[in-house]
Formats: C-alpha cells, sequence, structure tokens
C-alpha cells in the first residue's frame, strides 16, 4: 500500500523508483531435512527483532510426514536460546518488543480464533509478544493473508511437491523464499517454478547480508535491487557513448540514394544480421552519466 502511495508522488514528476516492499515470505520445510539445524535456523530467523523485519519467514509449510518431529524441534529450540519457561524468555535481552503499541495491538488481533500450538501470554504494558506458534490454520485466516511482521507463525502442511509449489504461487511473490531440504530436485523445483525477490536454500535471512547478492523484490514485493555493484547499477544511470572518426566518411550513407546505393546496402544489411557482423559483435562504450 504504502509502495503504491510512493509511486504516485513519483510519478508527477518522473522520478524513478527502486521499491523494497515486504509481503509474506513462506519457509517451506522437506521430509528430508537435518531437522536440528533446520529448526535452530528457522527460529533464528523468525525471531530477530521479533519478526519484525522485512525477510523474516512469515509462514510455516512444512510436510505432513513431519511436522509433529518439527513443531516439537522448533520449540526445543526456542527454549534453549530464550529461556527454558515463560518468565525467563520474558526477561531474555535477545528479545524484542513490538514497535509501538498500534503494531502491537494489530500483531495480537491477528491470532484472534487460531490454535496456539505453543506460545506464552502477551504483556500490553511491555508491547511483549512471544513466539506463537499456530496450528490447523486456514490459508484464508487474517494472519494467512496479511502480512504479519511479529512473532506469530502460523503453520500450514502439505502433502507433495506439486502442492507446495501451488500453495507458494497461488499468493503474492514474496520478498524471500525460504526452502529447506537435503534434496537436490526439491530444492531444483522451487529454484524453477516459483518467483520471489530472493531464494534463499537451508537458511533464512543471511542472504540480505552477501554484498555481492542484489536484494530487492519482484510484483507486489517490490521492484528493482540494491547491494554492492547492483546499487551503483541502480541508482545510475548508464549513458551510452559513441565517438566515431571524421576520416573515411562513406558517401554510401547521404542521397540521393541511387539504386547502386541501395544495393550495395542491401549487401551489407545482409552481412550484419545474416552472421559476419554478429559474429564479429558489436562494441559500445558506456559511461556512467
Amino acid at each position: 500500500f504504502v509502495g503504491k502511495i510512493v509511486m504516485k508522488a513519483a510519478s508527477k514528476f518522473l522520478t524513478p523508483c527502486l521499491l523494497e516492499l515486504g509481503g509474506k515470505s513462506p519457509c517451506v520445510v522437506d521430509k528430508h531435512c537435518n531437522l536440528g539445524v533446520t529448526a535452530k535456523r528457522i527460529i533464528w530467523g523468525k525471531c530477530i527483532n521479533s519478526g519484525q523485519t522485512c525477510v523474516a519467514p512469515d509462514y510455516l509449510l512444512v510436510h505432513e510426514d513431519i511436522q509433529e518431529k518439527l513443531l516439537k524441534e522448533l520449540v526445543k529450540t526456542h527454549k534453549d536460546f530464550y529461556g527454558k519457561d515463560a518468565e525467563s524468555q520474558k526477561k531474555s535481552t535477545d528479545l524484542a518488543r513490538m514497535i509501538n503499541k498500534r503494531h502491537y495491538n494489530r500483531v495480537k488481533k491477528l491470532m484472534e480464533g487460531e490454535e496456539i500450538y505453543y506460545g506464552n501470554k502477551c504483556d500490553d504494558d511491555e508491547l511483549y509478544v512471544p513466539l506463537q506458534i499456530l496450528k490447523n490454520v486456514k490459508p484464508t485466516s487474517k494472519v494467512m493473508t496479511e502480512e504479519i511482521f511479529g512473532p506469530l507463525f502460523p503453520v500450514v502442511t502439505y502433502k507433495s511437491t506439486e502442492e507446495a509449489i501451488k500453495f507458494v504461487n497461488a499468493r503474492e511473490k514474496p520478498l524471500a523464499l525460504y526452502v529447506f531440504s537435503s534434496n537436490s530436485k526439491f530444492l531444483s523445483a522451487f529454484a524453477k517454478r516459483t518467483s520471489a525477490g530472493a531464494l534463499c536454500f537451508n537458511d533464512c535471512v543471511i542472504q540480505v547480508g552477501v554484498p555481492n547478492l542484489p536484494f530487492g523484490g519482484v510484483g507486489n514485493s517490490g521492484m528493482g535491487s540494491y547491494g554492492g555493484k547492483q546499487s551503483f547499477i541502480s541508482f545510475s544511470h548508464r549513458k551510452s557513448v559513441l565517438h566515431k572518426v571524421t576520416w573515411g566518411d562513406a558517401p554510401i550513407r547521404y542521397p540521393p540514394y541511387t539504386k547502386s546505393k541501395m544495393s550495395m546496402l542491401g549487401f551489407l544489411q545482409e552481412l550484419k544480421f545474416g552472421g559476419i557482423l554478429k559474429r564479429v559483435g558489436m562494441v559500445s562504450v558506456l559511461a556512467i552519466a
């Protein structure tokens, strides 16, 4: 919504835009994966700033055969990281609070009516929302149709690779897509058949810290990208510069265009598109304005 406002304002002045927005970044877990490492990396990525990052895993799409095993591992990992009980977790200096009261109330409302598999009580005074793993979530529920931007983690199951890919593709293109699997064919299927701002295999969030990887969205999650060399390209104008010498000025280019000139021009055109000039290649000089 904000991106559309920015783009509309920029259009009045023909100002080009690079929009990095957000969306619901799926976290897909195959039944063939290292559960221990997968759980650690998912919990770490979800709990950074209590889920208030644009690339946080938004929802968990897990194969039905390993749902229970993975959820137990997620709970165990969360307790290992932040404390064994509700009180120690609340006191943890590694867990953030919601940024303001309005956002706190919005996040709390998103989980109304949902089945809480794991999670402690919220604190209105501290704007504290602990991790809430939500089970048996309907794909049409509010928590699955709005970007969460908080520590709520809805869980949806799938039966096959095809079903998982269709589920992801049925929604707006995300800023990030996370896929955990030790099966190369499974990973390849997501690489070839899904679209996202970034695709990260067997980890979360860390792709934004790799300087050589452009960062940006696609479709509803943004347009354009930046980071490292890509920032220089995105925020610069690449101006084409052609510098010709003045000697050897061919008269064939100038009128009147006689039959002999047209014949020669036709011959040169065939050479260009027929292969000779195409094989030799064209030299372009690019300069930054």
